[in-house]
């Protein structure tokens, strides 16, 4: 049998990976379960950094926490690539939201007006302006606004990163399948059952396993909180250059449908997302793929010349208020870190900092302490975009 740890994850997604990375830090002894570290939803994902952009109006409390998330991310890739000596892709660079008609300029006023009564920098965007920072815009632009706190982060790059950094700090990698948590005696976790029947014993175990959340047994019925997946259809382009296509990502509305293409430095474009609710499903559909492709080329033509390089789908941990589930949960010894939605980018650094602060004292620090695991909602409802 393996050695007890302090604690297991059960989970390599990027909250899992950075959870037991940021633990190790701390001098715990850390194990990961998963059977493919890092190639999950997260590998799919754009890895979008937008604070305000991803929330519904109304969702104040919300929009604070993923406020506080990105002022988190210099540091803690600065942090992992001093570590590790990966370039992570992170990059302040802000976004461009465009709009394609006078109701999706009214909606991107909107916006603008909910950044500003957060007290967060935007400024609106004429025509000329939209085309100036993204030069590749249609003509067909009607304007749009510029969001300085909106970044991106290569998200391949960072899962690799992850992976190299936990390796580094000691973090045992298992690619296994947790099928349940064990429980002692008492009823507390002690370690993770995976799917070849070996235990994997721990001093505290967190479900970090995305949308595989609510399929880990052997826990008593309500402990798990309620997430469902979300599909996402992501396209990558490559424009043939090798320096990034244009110098922002670009954030469109066409017609009142939502579309953002983000900007690689090595010339390709990451073009998403949909967002779908079709149980555990991951084929790829060609309408999905029409769809973002037709809204994409619309907003940046030269597209149409590009080459096509995958079309990719995957499955974002959805909860019913959009909200994350972080901390204990009613199994002593047993915590919870799922739900993140669209946003398992953004607060992956709170997240992981205050995984290793509740491991290490037993509280869950704020603004998290907000979004406990353990918390009474409704039913899953769809997830709300933006």
């Amino acid at each position: 049998m393996a050695r007890t740890t302090d604690v297991v994850f059960a989970g390599g997604g990027v909250i899992g990976l950075a959870g037991a990375w940021e633990a190790a830090q701390r001098g715990l002894s850390v194990r990961v379960v998963d059977p493919a570290p890092g190639r999950g939803a997260a590998w799919v994902a754009a890895g979008m950094l937008a604070p305000v952009t991803e929330v519904s109006f109304g969702e104040d409390e919300l929009a604070h926490l993923f406020a506080a998330a990105a002022a988190r991310w210099p540091g803690f890739a600065s942090r992992l690539e001093a570590a590790t000596g990966w370039d992570t892709g992170f990059r302040a660079c802000g976004s461009v939201a465009v709009a394609l008609d006078a109701s999706d300029r009214a909606e991107i006023d909107q916006i603008l007006e909910f950044h500003h009564r957060l007290g967060l920098d935007a400024s609106r965007l004429t025509p000329s302006e939209c085309r100036a920072l993204v030069p590749a815009l249609s003509p067909s632009v009607r304007g749009g606004a510029m969001m300085p706190g909106d970044h991106q982060v290569d998200n391949r790059a960072f899962l690799l990163a992850l992976i190299d950094g936990c390796v580094r700090a000691g973090v045992e990698l298992n690619r296994d399948r947790v099928v349940s948590v064990s429980l002692d005696h008492a009823g507390s976790a002690a370690g993770v059952v995976t799917d070849g029947g070996e235990i994997f014993l721990a001093g505290s175990v967190v479900l970090a396993a995305g949308v595989d959340t609510p399929r880990v047994g052997g826990l008593p019925e309500g402990v798990v909180p309620p997430v469902r997946p979300v599909k996402g259809h992501v396209v990558r382009l490559h424009a043939g250059a090798r320096e990034a296509a244009f110098p922002h990502p670009v954030r469109g509305l066409v017609h009142g449908r939502h579309c953002y293409l983000v900007p690689r430095a090595d010339g390709s474009v990451v073009v998403g997302a949909t967002s779908e609710e079709r149980g555990y499903d991951t084929t790829v559909q060609a309408g999905a793929v029409h769809s973002l492709l037709d809204d994409a080329r619309l907003l940046v033509p030269a597209l149409d010349e590009w080459e096509l390089v995958e079309c990719i789908a995957g499955l974002r941990p959805g909860s019913p208020d959009n909200a994350p589930f972080v901390g204990p949960t009613a199994v002593p010894r047993l915590a919870v870190a799922t739900g993140h939605y669209r946003n398992g980018f953004l607060l992956t650094p709170l997240t992981a900092e205050s995984l290793a602060a509740y491991l290490a004292t037993g509280t869950v620090p704020p603004p998290l302490d907000a979004f406990p695991a353990d918390r009474h909602l409704p039913a899953a409802r769809a997830g709300s975009e933006p």
